[in-house]
Formats: C-alpha cells, sequence, structure tokens
C-alpha cells in the first residue's frame, strides 16, 4: 500500500449502501458521517419518482444517492456548501461502484441560507427542481457539543435554520412539487411555521425505536403550493425485539426496497 493510500484508509471509508447499490466515500471521523438518517429521508421520496430531485446539505451524498438508486428516472443535484464535505461528495460521484448512477448525479456546491440573486447566482433556479430533500444540522448546540468544527456544522443547528432552509427549498421546487425533511420530534413547531404560505399537504410520520419508546425522529413530507391539511401518517418503528435488528418495513426502506408511503 503506497502512502497516499495510507493516509485515505485512515481518514475516509467507503461505506456500501442499499445491499451494494451504490458506494458512499465519507469521512473516517471528521465531519458528517450518513446513516440511517439519510436512508429514512431517502424513503420519503414516493416510489417512482421521475424528475429533478435537490438534496439540500448533502454532505457525501447519502440521501441523494439512495434516491437515485431506488428511483431510475430521477436526476439528482447534491447542494453542499462545507468545501471538506464536498471533496468527499465528489469521491463518492467519481467511485467505480457508483458508474451506472453516475451520469443523473450532479454537485451544486452553494450555501442552503442564500437568497435571491444570491442563490439563483449559485446555481440554485427558482422553480427548478420536482423535489427537494434535506436532512439540515437540527441539534441544539447543548446536545451536540463537540471541538470539530466540521462536525458542528454537520450537526448543530444555527439561529432561523428552519425558515432560511425552507425557504430556499419553497424558491426552487416548483408548484405542486414534492418537499421532505428529517428533524427531532421538538423541532415541529419550527417547521410548521416556516411551511406558512409556501408548503402544504404536510405528512408527518413519527419514527419510533422499538414500539412503546418516544419517537426519536420524524419525517415530514409535504408539497408546495398546496391548500390540503396537515396527517400524521402510520408511524415507523425501526427495531423489533429487545436487540438491533430492523423490523421488516424499516429494513425495506433503510436498503431501498421500498418508500415511506408503501
Amino acid at each position: 500500500m503506497t502512502e497516499t493510500m495510507q493516509q485515505e484508509a485512515e481518514t475516509q471509508t467507503a461505506d456500501i449502501f442499499h445491499r451494494g447499490q451504490f458506494c458512499l466515500v465519507q469521512p473516517a471521523a471528521r465531519g458528517q458521517r450518513s446513516g440511517v438518517d439519510a436512508m429514512l429521508l431517502a424513503g420519503a421520496v414516493p416510489q417512482g419518482f421521475a424528475g429533478r430531485l435537490a438534496d439540500l446539505g448533502a454532505g457525501a451524498g447519502a440521501a441523494g444517492l439512495a434516491v437515485a438508486a431506488r428511483c431510475p428516472d430521477a436526476q439528482v443535484a447534491l447542494v453542499e456548501n462545507s468545501p471538506f464535505m464536498l471533496e468527499f461528495a465528489r469521491k463518492t460521484l467519481e467511485h467505480r461502484q457508483n458508474a451506472a448512477l453516475k451520469p443523473r448525479l450532479g454537485i451544486i456546491a452553494a450555501d442552503v441560507t442564500l437568497a435571491g440573486k444570491s442563490r439563483r447566482a449559485a446555481g440554485l433556479a427558482d422553480n427548478a427542481f420536482d423535489f427537494a430533500i434535506m436532512n439540515p444540522p437540527f441539534n441544539a448546540s447543548r446536545d451536540r457539543a463537540t471541538p470539530d468544527a466540521e462536525k458542528a456544522r454537520a450537526h448543530v443547528m444555527g439561529e432561523g435554520l428552519w425558515q432560511t432552509w425552507i425557504r430556499t427549498a419553497a424558491a426552487i421546487v416548483r408548484p405542486r412539487g414534492g418537499f421532505a425533511l428529517i428533524a427531532r420530534p421538538v423541532s415541529i413547531a419550527g417547521i410548521l411555521s416556516a411551511f406558512d404560505r409556501r408548503f402544504g399537504g404536510v405528512k408527518i410520520v413519527p419514527v419510533y425505536p422499538r414500539a412503546g419508546d418516544s419517537a426519536i425522529r420524524i419525517v415530514v413530507a409535504a408539497t408546495r403550493a398546496s391548500r390540503a391539511g396537515l396527517q400524521v401518517a402510520p408511524p415507523l418503528v425501526l427495531h423489533e425485539g429487545p436487540g438491533h435488528t430492523f423490523s421488516a418495513r424499516a429494513d425495506a426502506i433503510n436498503n431501498g426496497l421500498a418508500s415511506l408511503w408503501d
């Protein structure tokens, strides 16, 4: 093994998702590492989706690639601002195991919080996408204190995050287009407030570790410019029994065999 290969092995991992459908190159220790949250978010995109999708705050691209792997007619833009994570997104797209998906994938280096002309100049044009998804840094600083600046950027919520990120989603998604995010249940008030006059037809899926536990995540889906009311959909229970075995439904979603709506 060359010195360069050794250094890469120590600083990054190449992780297989969807039972071999794609590979994610991501940092070994620093910054954002993706897992079940990203797969659940991807599961909020309906089966058979066709069109342009933006993965906002994509990191190395886990959720976006999961959508591309499950939906063969989807074109996916990975939108990321961190130079550190952009490098991993580029490595992910160049990985040989992603060769079949690569023609339908692209990267936009842009800050999701930009607005107006600045946002459009960065490559996020008005009404340019049929769907947007986001797994934003939704933890409070007291919950995820870390000396790693990249990890803090990926995990810790900034002031006004829901308003700025959802404002961008509403600008770039066409009317009647779709939107989905994953967050902690405590964030629901801020999310719904940011949806006002932007998104309707809201569906909330509570995610429980096990039956009888409190929800640890919510997946929220909505439609741009819809006037339909809010629904609380059937919950997703991740694990069965005392161990860490996924329930049949969670396993299917985690491996790209089903959407949250199947």
